[in-house]
Parts: structure tokens; sequence; C-alpha cells
């Protein structure tokens, strides 16, 4: 396939999560992607349990070391002593506690997943997103606009920080989230009407 045809049909995993399932935001998520000119071509409302999730995240101890060194650098940025905190100022320790709080949050409630193909999608749509620590994403992005949740309070409170929905970041991490969550019959092709004028 010739690389621009490559870059137009460029696809993403969206997961709303529970928290943006129970706040009313789906269509909003799915009316800012589709006005930027990318569109739906899976969508589907599921409640997955553990095993789904452990398999939608990933599995290295270097991933698990990266979340608990990132909590432990909240931590420190905001004056919380990681022991009172967590028990422990192990970064590796502190990730497995991490992973868990996000296996709980994305099982507590149905998830709107869907596939969102177009230009870039992968950047785009996370672009739109914001920030994943929804403090620091701009006004304009949907967690930027609907949410408020600080990792320090998330951390100290020991669960995930509920910032509305997940986009993959990468093309292999897309492949692979779209297989977990989609089979190849769920994925639609069709053409948007303004697409031949849009690019």
């Amino acid at each position: 396939m010739e690389n621009h045809i490559k870059i137009k049909q460029e696809k993403t995993l969206v997961l709303v999560k529970p928290d943006g399932v129970k706040r009313g935001l789906v269509g909003e998520v799915i009316s800012r992607i589709e006005r930027r000119g990318l569109k739906v071509v899976a969508l589907k409302m599921v409640q997955v349990g553990e095993e789904h999730i452990q398999n939608h995240l990933p599995k290295s101890d270097e991933w698990i070391e990266r979340l608990g060194k990132k909590t432990l650098k909240t931590f420190e940025e905001y004056g919380i002593d990681p022991i009172k905190a967590q028990g422990t100022a192990e970064p590796k320790e502190i990730g497995r506690m991490v992973k868990q709080s996000l296996v709980k949050y994305l099982t507590e409630g149905p998830v709107v997943a869907m596939v969102v193909q177009g230009i870039h999608a992968i950047d785009m749509v996370r672009k739109l997103a914001g920030n994943t620590l929804p403090v620091f994403a701009e006004m304009g992005t949907i967690r930027g606009d609907y949410s408020v949740d600080s990792p320090s309070v998330a951390n100290i409170e020991r669960r995930a920080i509920r910032n509305i929905m997940h986009a993959s970041e990468t093309t292999e991490e897309a492949n692979n989230e779209i297989n977990l969550w989609f089979a190849p019959g769920e994925i639609h092709t069709y053409k948007r009407a303004e697409e031949d004028t849009m690019f």
C-alpha cells in the first residue's frame, strides 16, 4: 500500500472509560472525533472483565516500573510521603498497585470502544483527548474541558485517574488493541461524504 493511502487509512482504538460513560460524554467524544474529519469505523458498548483489561495493559517490567516512577515523581512534586500514601517507595511495587487500580477502574462499568480511522488518526485523537493528566490538559481538549482529576489525589486515594478516555499511543499499540477489542467483521469500510474535499 502506498504511503499516502496508508496515512489516510490509519486506525486507532478509542475507549470512553466508565467515568466518561457515566457522565454522558460518549456523544461529545464521538462528535469531536467526527468534526475533526475522522470517521468511526467500529463502535460498541461492553462491560469487560479483569482478564480482558490485563491483556489490554502492557505487561513488561519496564512499563510497571515506569508507572511507579511517575507516581513517585508526582508524590515528590506535591510533597507527599510515598510510604504514608502507598506503604512503599519501591517503583515496581507502586507500579503494580497503580496497574491494579487501572484494572479496577476499567472494569467498574461499561466502556464504549471504537475504532477511528483517518489521516494521522493516532496523533489526531491524542491531540483531541489532551494530556493524560487532566490537570495538565489544555482547555479545548476533551480532558481539559471535562476532567478535573488530579494525580496526587488519585494516588493518595489509591485509585486510577479519571480521565474520560483512552487513545492508542503508537501504531503497534493501536494494532494490538484493535485486535483485542474487535473482530475483523466488526470493522467497517465506508467513505464520508466530504472525504474528497477534505483530503
